[in-house]
């Protein structure tokens, strides 16, 4: 065998293992996903070995790659996009070109991405927001807000809220048309949190007078203090959003330094005196028994109290809305929820519906078996506009 043909053979079994991705059997289009997964897979190794080098942050890095994905606020024959601020907030509107002689629906739509990455100009979320438009009838507000590594909770919970603030002014309301009583919330992933965590905080502030009818969230992250739920025990090494990253998004939402991603990794960063908050994500009394499959709850060992003296972000409802007592769960509104099986983040999901149902809040909760984290967002996929029919039938018989 001559050296050639030994390179080839080396360079095939390479690009084999670097390819291949072992899937359930359930999974629709297991190429496509195999692909967008080996994608992925090279933008993250670049980013990490030009973070290792000194050159660039890795989300610094990887939104760059995103950035390509970006599209201009491009108006078309049946919906209008307008880029503007909202208390200072860069958000893009979609409003429809059709006549109406009602008042509309309005959505405020905000995009996932892990608190670093993402934005309303995605090509995904640009989609998603003019078919929404065009199936609801309705104006969609998509926000933007600041990101980490260079800016830290609260700054991403403070702009959306202010955001949310300045829509839910009746003038403003007023003024693209939007019926303060069909007024709804929804976003994907860290969407998704700070969609569930800024519904929580408007119940309490007596300034504003219009609530959300309707909160809808999209595989959510929503508590930081168990990274051993059995969610991230089955999915910690599926495509799209591993245990190790969703870790990684976690700590950089609320520091750069890298000790607190190591305590989460094992679950050794809550401090002994915080410990009463597991009541709230007990996931071995939460979860239907369905998802625990013989999973054996441990306890988190704790930490010490340096990293929540230095970063109490994590600790804080506003970040972790499975924090919040049941007193507050109460008030909140009609709330539809989607979890993938194969998602480090179903679990989160899913032990909010059962605090919220035990709390008596009406929810839907649309698990979808063969589903995979960002599986709305990622273009071409069957399950994608699956998910969106579902997503969008749902707004549009309770919004």
């Amino acid at each position: 065998m001559g050296k050639k043909t030994i390179l080839l053979l080396l360079v095939g079994i390479l690009g084999a293992y670097y390819v291949h991705t072992p899937l359930p059997d359930n999974i629709e289009e297991p190429w496509r996903l195999i692909w967008m997964n080996t994608q992925l897979k090279t933008v993250t190794n670049l980013a990490l070995f030009a973070e290792l080098l000194g050159i660039n942050h890795f989300m610094n890095t990887v939104m760059f790659c995103m950035s390509f994905q970006e599209v201009p606020p491009t108006s078309d024959e049946n919906v209008t996009v307008m880029e503007t601020t909202f208390n200072n907030v860069p958000v893009r509107i979609y409003t429809p070109n059709r006549k109406s002689e009602a008042l509309r629906r309005g959505l405020f739509f905000i995009h996932g991405g892990g608190w670093c990455l993402g934005s309303a100009g995605l090509f995904g979320y640009d989609i998603l927001s003019r078919r929404t438009v065009n199936r609801l009838d309705a104006v969609v507000i998509s926000t933007n807000y600041r990101l980490a590594p260079k800016y830290h909770f609260p700054n991403q919970f403070e702009d959306v809220y202010n955001a949310v603030r300045w829509f839910l002014r009746q003038d403003v309301l007023d003024k693209f048309g939007v019926d303060p009583k069909r007024v709804g919330i929804s976003g994907d992933s860290a969407g998704g949190n700070l969609a569930a965590a800024v519904t929580q905080q408007l119940i309490g502030d007596p300034d504003i007078k219009i609530k959300f009818k309707i909160q809808s969230l999209i595989y959510p992250a929503l508590q930081t203090l168990d990274m051993d739920l059995p969610s991230y025990r089955e999915n910690s090494h599926f495509p799209g959003l591993s245990k190790s990253l969703m870790v990684r998004f976690w700590s950089e939402y609320f520091t750069t330094n890298r000790s607190l991603e190591n305590a989460m990794l094992f679950n050794q960063h809550v401090p002994v005196e915080s410990s009463h908050l597991f009541q709230f994500v007990n996931w071995s009394s939460l979860l239907p028994e369905k998802f625990k499959k013989g999973h054996i709850y441990s306890s988190p060992t704790h930490g010490t109290s340096e990293l929540a003296e230095k970063y109490p972000g994590f600790l804080d409802v506003r970040a972790a809305p499975l924090l919040a007592d049941d007193r507050k769960l109460r008030s909140l509104p009609l709330t539809y929820v989607i979890t993938c099986q194969y998602d480090v983040l179903r679990d989160d999901g899913i032990m909010y519906v059962t605090r919220l149902r035990n709390a008596g809040v009406r929810v839907i909760h649309n698990h979808i078996e063969d589903g995979f984290h960002g599986a709305l967002s990622y273009h071409g996929f069957k399950i994608g506009y699956r998910i969106e029919n579902q997503y969008m039938s749902w707004l549009s018989e309770n919004l």
